[in-house]
């Protein structure tokens, strides 16, 4: 059997910093795709490098964005990287063996090790962290949640070996306001689902968050970075819940 074409795909906004590696590791696609937001950084420069095709759509979600990029692509399979993302060798390897035999195959599942702190975590619950990035694109959905996103297949997957190497954090700082802007926007989802909290329930739930992490989840086997991912996962729970009572206290004071 013929290996089927497929489209590296990018998404990608100033990430200039990792996307020569990222690429890199998408050289054996057929086509390279880079889906900028309007980066002022190289980022451009570097995916036209690589020879991918550049197109430039304000940002309107990862949903609409992802959409849009479908739209550009004519394979039949994608592989699907964030600009902070690199393939394994070991990965790499393995994607093209898989894409060899497709047959009644939807998706291929990809593990990914992220960097945080001092280490590539390995335990508290981000790792491994099972995503469908391989995908036949007639097969699969895109379903989003606040400011995540995930791809759906419908039909039979396949999980491969080696890991997608993640950068999700360039330091501490960038990690705390990713938090503050996530912990709103899922504030604001459950207050418009009417939903309730207060001081409470907010330190209970932060208290949960930092035990599944640290010790269900087994952190304390990542050193330090499994113990200041855990803190900060405390403080991720507490922001969301306290932020809804926040949201509840306005409503009484608009009554």
């Amino acid at each position: 059997m013929a290996r089927p074409a497929v489209t590296g795909l990018v998404l990608t906004l100033n990430g200039a910093k990792y996307l020569d590696e990222c690429l890199k590791s998408l050289d054996f696609c057929d086509r390279l795709l880079v889906v900028d937001s309007g980066s002022t950084d190289a980022t451009r420069d570097i995916a036209e490098r690589h020879g991918a095709t550049v197109l430039v759509n304000p940002w309107p979600g990862p949903k609409k964005q992802f959409e849009f990029a479908f739209a550009h692509i004519e394979t039949e399979w994608v592989v699907s990287l964030d600009q902070d993302e690199i393939l394994s060798d070991e990965l790499r390897a393995s994607v093209m063996t898989a894409l060899e035999d497709t047959q009644g195959m939807s998706a291929f599942i990809c593990p990914r090790t992220s960097f945080y702190f001092d280490r590539f975590l390995r335990h508290s619950g981000w790792y491994p962290d099972l995503l469908p990035r391989v995908f036949r694109l007639a097969d699969t959905g895109v379903h989003v949640s606040g400011p995540h996103y995930g791809f759906e297949p419908r039909g039979r997957t396949r999980r491969l070996s080696g890991d997608i190497i993640h950068y999700p954090y360039e330091n501490l700082k960038q990690h705390v306001d990713k938090i503050n802007y996530y912990t709103q926007i899922a504030a604001d989802e459950m207050h418009a689902k009417g939903k309730r909290s207060g001081v409470a329930k907010a330190l209970g739930h932060g208290l949960v968050r930092f035990l599944k992490i640290y010790v269900f989840r087994r952190g304390f086997l990542d050193g330090k970075a499994g113990f200041v991912l855990a803190i900060n996962s405390f403080f991720y729970a507490f922001q969301k819940y306290i932020r809804l009572a926040e949201l509840n206290q306005k409503d009484k004071k608009g009554d």
